[in-house]
Formats: C-alpha cells, structure tokens, sequence
C-alpha cells in the first residue's frame, strides 16, 4: 500500500479500479506516488455524499483508471460532529429516523443537540430536552421560555466556540431560524430538513431560510417550488412518514391485541402531543365520543402520544375519562382499525390520511393566540395537512369557538356512512402518490455527509 509524503495512507485497497478512502474528510484530495518507478503517478479523489469520483494518472499523464466507487471510511482521521436540533414531538420522530441513517452511512459521527425521546434512543446526546422546552402557541410559551433562552445561549455558545462541523435544523420555526442565522455568522453550514411552514404564514420568511441555510431538504411537493430562490440547493426528498406509517397488523390482530370483540367499531380520539393541546382538545373529544358511542355503538380509544403520560393527560385534560380506553404506542394500528378518527391538527392528521381513516379535523388555542395567528396566517384556506395537499376539503375541520361536543358529533356522523366513508377513503388514498418515494431519511443523510466533504 503506498503512503503520502506525510506518511498517512492515502488509499486503502484496489480493487478493480475502486479505491476504499481512509476518511470521506480527507475529499477532495490529491496524492502523488512517492516512490519513483510506483505504478502511479498522481490519484484525485472528490468525496460526494456516499459516493467517490476517482482518476488516476500515469507519470506520462495517461490516465489509468477514472472510477466511481461507494466510499467506506476504514480509519477516521477524526470524529465528524453534527449538531441536530427538533423542538416538536414530529421533529423527534424524524431526527430519530435520521441520525440512524447518518450514523449507519458514518458511525464515527458525534450527534449531539435538542433530542427528544427518538432522537436519544437513534444515539443522540441530549444537550437539552425537547421535551422541557416545547410549548403551543404564543401565549403558552410563557411556561417554558426561560429554559428555550437557556437553551439557545448554550446552542449558540457552541456553534461560535465548538465549531460543529454540520448543524442539521428539523421544523421548529422560531428557534430554528435563530439558530440558523447564529450558525451562518460562525460558518456552520446549515442543513434545514422540513423547513417551516412559511407557506401558511408570514411568507416572508422563505427568503430568510433561503439565505441562511446551505441546504434544504423539503418534504412537501409545492414547497420545491416556494424555495426557488434556493435552486439547486433545495431537494424534493419524499414525505419521512411514508417510511412510518404502518399498522403492526390488520383489524382483527389489533383488536384482538387490545382485548376487543372481533365486531367493535374504534372511535380514535388523538388529543396532541402538547400538554396545552391536550388541555383544549380532551374535553370537547371526550364528550362527543360518548355521544357517538351511545348512538351508533362506537368504542371510544384515546391513542396517546409518546410525549404525554397517562397522569398528564389526566391532569391537563379535565374530563370523565372512565370507560374509555386509553392506549400508548400503538396508534398506527389503533387508527387504521378504527372507523373514524376525531384528530388534534398536526402531523396526525397526515398520518391518519396515510391510513386511510376518516376523520374530523379539530384545533383551538388561547383567544390571544388565535387573534394573533389569523394576523400572520396567509394564503391557506384549510389547517388540516390532508385539506391543503388535496386543495380542497375532503374532512372536516372545526376551529377554535366551533371546536364544541355537539360540533364534533355533527362533522363525524356523515363519516359513518358507508357510501362517505368509502368516497372520503378513496380521497385520503389518493394523497400518498403525492409525497414522492419512502427513503426520505436515507436521502437526507447522504445530503448531510456530502456537507461535511
């Protein structure tokens, strides 16, 4: 094996033609053969994403071998260090997702910032909790703004200091844009994977995002073309949940799971992932769900996020949670084996649609922040994610004053007949074929070690 003139190997093996570089963070590079009469005379190698691009030259500059091979890192000259930041249930799921793909393309790679449950168990060091910083809305931010300043002076103290060599930003409007601009002043470069929602409000924002991130990876089919300003640092990746979305089994296995009858009819009541959503969604959902039983034999089933616990929803809730079931980590399977859903606006609602469960939409926030928000929400006519991919309303949607019991069970009723409910299924369907190919996370990890080239 020939070595560099500083002695380092340059290249691991030949085989075929296709080299295995010692480290992606040695790319592009340029050796020469130190030994005169080597077989070769010169080597150039450009590192991009996974992949390798090598030319080798002859001492008379004939080239010998121009070759593409996949790169596998055999000795590390150092530990690649990636900061990676979600502040939203959503987030964490995805960041999971997504540091499991980086770490198999680059084990040596250190991942370490704002991780939640998902994010820590994939290998990321929690510098701080998702969960004690996540709030709803403007006003009830109020209860965990002090630990968000705090975690941004630590953040920011490490992009100016530590010099991560990547920080990788997951939704997370407000902090995240923060953060971006904080990156760019210390020449971070700055991956955004599942931009913000600036299509929904203040629009003003896609030029900020444009010129603070490097890269942005978009998961949304329109939102490529909002981004245009980015061009070809902008990349269309596939909607993450099309590789997460999946019941463990069919009807009768959950069912069974659970300790139903083979003949029950699930009502899924999915309150949020946010102690305030809770606060404002249980009660209404609680109530329209007895009704619902009582009138059309439905069994009521409250499919609890991984970010809340029985006690909070409890607390937070303030309603009559006896005789309903409540069941945590398993929702996928709890929804597609329900007949309709009653379901918080979110990433819930897209996954609901990817079921193929038809549902009514709900949202309500405190007056102050619902004031606020219809003063930035612009340019949208729906809040549920199945209304705006379809351009039309295909559930229903009850927001703020309408979000009431009696609502809840007008919108859901039509749901239960069998010629709505085939017609709003068949809808619900069509919206997969819109969110591209599942692979998202891999595609999104290769763009995040082609950065670190």
């Amino acid at each position: 094996m020939d070595q560099g003139r500083d002695g380092k190997t340059a290249f691991g093996s030949v085989e075929a033609g296709a080299f295995a570089i010692t480290s992606p963070a040695q790319c592009p590079l340029t050796q020469t053969n130190p030994r005169p009469g080597g077989l070769w005379h010169a080597a150039h190698a450009v590192w991009c994403g996974a992949r390798i691009y090598i030319t080798i030259s002859g001492s008379n500059g004939e080239r010998l071998i121009q070759n593409e091979a996949i790169a596998h890192p055999t000795a590390p000259v150092g530990r690649r260090r990636i900061m990676i930041v979600a502040g939203e249930a959503s987030g964490d799921l995805h960041g999971g997702d997504l540091a499991r793909e980086i770490l198999a393309l680059d084990p040596s790679c250190e991942m370490f910032g704002i991780a939640g449950e998902q994010m820590r168990q994939a290998g990321v060091k929690a510098l701080v909790r998702m969960e004690d910083i996540h709030g709803l809305g403007l006003t009830e931010l109020a209860s965990t703004i002090a630990r968000t300043v705090g975690a941004m002076r630590k953040l920011r103290a490490i992009l100016r200091r530590g010099k991560p060599d990547l920080l990788v930003l997951i939704d997370y409007a407000e902090f995240n844009l923060i953060l971006a601009g904080a990156a760019r002043r210390a020449g971070v470069p700055v991956l955004y994977y599942i931009t913000p929602q600036v299509w929904a409000w203040r629009r003003g924002r896609i030029r900020k995002i444009v010129a603070r991130a490097d890269r942005m990876a978009v998961v949304l089919p329109f939102e490529k073309e909002l981004y245009a300003a980015g061009g070809e640092r902008v990349s269309f990746v596939g909607h993450p949940l099309l590789d997460r979305v999946r019941p463990e089994g069919g009807r009768a296995e959950t069912l069974a799971r659970h300790g139903f009858a083979p003949n029950t009819r699930l009502l899924a009541l999915l309150p949020g992932s946010r102690r305030a959503e809770v606060r404002y969604m249980l009660a209404p959902m609680v109530e329209a769900a007895r009704i619902l039983a009582h009138d059309h034999g439905l069994v009521p089933v409250i499919a609890l996020a991984p970010t809340l616990s029985r006690e909070e929803l409890a607390r937070e809730g303030h309603a009559d949670l006896s005789s309903i079931s409540i069941i945590q980590g398993d929702t996928y399977s709890i929804i597609a084996a329900s007949e309709a859903a009653l379901v918080t606006s979110g990433t819930a609602t897209l996954e609901t649609a990817l079921l193929g469960c038809p549902m009514v939409v709900v949202y309500k926030v405190s007056p102050l922040t619902y004031v606020l928000g219809r003063i930035l929400v612009r340019g949208v006519d729906f809040i549920g994610m199945p209304n705006i991919l379809a351009g039309e309303r295909i559930v229903p949607e009850l927001i703020q004053g309408e979000l009431t019991a009696r609502n809840l069970v007008r919108a859901a009723e039509p749901l239960l007949s069998e010629s709505i409910r085939s017609i709003t299924v068949s809808r619900l369907k069509d919206l997969r074929y819109q969110l591209g190919e599942a692979g998202a996370a891999r595609r999104v990890a290769a763009i995040a070690l082609g950065m670190l080239a």
